[in-house]
């Protein structure tokens, strides 16, 4: 078999492949196997017709057609691994030559993963906001606090915000009530705008078992985008009493003595988060530096197929929702229509594809490599996330066959991960952050992932992490895999 690869560009190739004839036995075996188990022909018994015969039945030409069909594929995926080339996405095939019993020729244009010449990655820098805690943000902690012990009494007067109101809904379009706009008992808490534009207004100012009548627009359903009439019936109101902010509510609500001692320990979580959002802070704008000095060529077409790809998928969950795109858009606050929306969608997707390429670029230039420890950590992160136990996690990756691009997404955050270490970062003030706050995302997550009130879940999670065997899986499934994609979003 001889090959010859042409770069068209910096992210497309064409591959010249020429097969001599016999080289196609296997794909010429798989065909006639099948056909002789579709084929009948009088005087053979199934699957004993001899090819000839079948040549003569169907034609040569079919048969050749099909032998085509079944070799180019795995002649091409041979090719891919034996130059090592990066293919993005499928690759458009042309026959050039066919004679029978002598050779089979074909192009294959396709995408490819740039080759990036990287910055220098010694002496980088970045800059990260400085931490501090305010007595506003401890307010507030505290405020949160004082709501999970609030107590409800009900109350002989008309409902005002903060109130809690049982409410009965009837929403009709003309004539029509609309069975999935029609409620009894429903709790509310009036002016929280949670439900439907229009209620709150309704609603203040009613006491018990007193109606209103308003006109909302409808979200979405058969309706979607009418305006409705809804009548709303109050059927009793509950004002919120809040607890007093003294040592007895501290007792109460943590396991300190003093509120005093409850607010130090506030500032010390929120003090914790705000350290890791450094960390987070610090690990994207790195990225930003990179981008910015790095010249990533994007595949033809990669964009655009990859926002079809959303789009679509997002036009079936708004129809199964019963909504159309511009009912959609008003709601996210898009403005300037689906053209803006679709420019946004082009910017994050393109970002996300050079940001792909360049940290591919790092780890090969690396040599990193991922193990066992690092994909468990992956999926014991990942598994909390999706709220299933690890073993589950990895078996839908494998059975979604998405190994390759969960392994080739764990090497990029490693390698992401080894940079940010070598990198000095400090703060506005000058300060040095210390480096072990902006440990790799997967491992902070994995050791974070339990809730601190659920000791059976942590315990249920550190059981099922896991062990060799299911990494081992996952990497074997990946290795096999990469050659034909090294990419998440470049698989579009």
């Amino acid at each position: 078999m001889k090959s010859t690869i042409e770069e068209l560009g910096p992210t497309r190739v064409r591959m010249a492949i020429e097969v001599p004839w016999g080289d196609l036995d296997h794909a010429f075996g798989e065909v006639y196997k099948e056909l002789k188990t579709q084929v009948r022909v009088p005087g053979f018994r199934p699957g004993k017709v001899p090819n000839r015969i079948l040549d003569q039945r169907i034609g040569r030409p079919v048969v050749l057609e099909q032998v085509v069909q079944h070799a180019i594929p795995e002649v091409y995926s041979e090719v891919v691994r034996e130059n090592q080339v990066r293919v993005i996405g499928q690759p458009d095939i042309e026959v050039t030559r066919l004679d029978d019993n002598d050779t089979l020729a074909f192009t294959a244009e396709v995408d490819v993963a740039p080759k990036i010449d990287l910055p220098p990655l010694e002496d980088l820098s970045v800059t990260v906001d400085d931490v501090e805690v305010t007595d506003e943000e401890i307010d507030q902690q505290v405020s949160v606090m004082r709501e999970r012990f609030a107590m409800l009494t009900g109350v002989e007067r008309a409902a005002q915000d903060g109130d809690y109101v049982s409410i009965d809904l009837e929403a009709r379009v003309g004539d029509e009530v609309l069975e999935d706009g029609t409620t009894s008992g429903m709790s509310y808490e009036v002016g929280s705008g949670s439900i439907m534009e229009g209620l709150d207004d309704a609603v203040r100012g009613l006491s018990a078992d007193e109606s209103a009548t308003f006109e909302t627009p409808l979200q979405q359903g058969p309706h979607a985008g009418e305006q409705a009439q809804v009548t709303v019936t109050v059927r009793s109101v509950k004002a919120k009493e809040l607890p007093e902010l003294d040592d007895e509510f501290a007792s109460t609500a943590s396991e300190f003595d003093t509120l005093e001692e409850l607010r130090d320990d506030v500032r010390t979580r929120l003090s914790r988060v705000k350290v890791m959002q450094q960390g987070a802070q610090a690990r994207d704008k790195l990225v930003e530096h990179l981008l910015e000095v790095t010249e990533v060529p994007i595949p033809e077409g990669l964009v655009d197929r990859e926002l079809e790809f959303r789009n679509n998928a997002l036009a079936t969950e708004l129809t199964n929702a019963g909504m159309d795109w511009d009912t959609f858009l008003s709601m996210s606050g898009t403005e300037g229509g689906r053209e803006a929306y679709d420019a946004e969608q082009r910017k994050n997707i393109e970002e996300a594809v050079r940001t792909q390429f360049v940290l591919d670029a790092i780890a090969d230039a690396r040599e990193i490599t991922v193990d066992n420890d690092d994909l468990s950590a992956q999926i014991m992160a990942q598994a909390s996330r999706n709220r299933m136990s690890p073993e589950q996690y990895a078996q839908q990756l494998q059975q979604g066959g998405n190994i390759a691009e969960f392994v080739a997404d764990v090497r990029r955050t490693k390698a992401l991960a080894q940079l940010l270490e070598q990198t000095t970062i400090t703060d506005a003030s000058g300060n040095v952050v210390d480096l072990e706050s902006v440990r790799p995302q997967t491992v902070r997550a994995a050791e974070a992932a339990p809730a601190a009130d659920d000791t059976d879940a942590a315990d249920a999670a550190e059981d099922e992490a896991p062990d060799a065997e299911v990494a081992d899986a996952v990497a074997v499934e990946a290795t096999e895999g990469a050659t034909e994609d090294s990419s998440d979003v470049t698989k579009a």
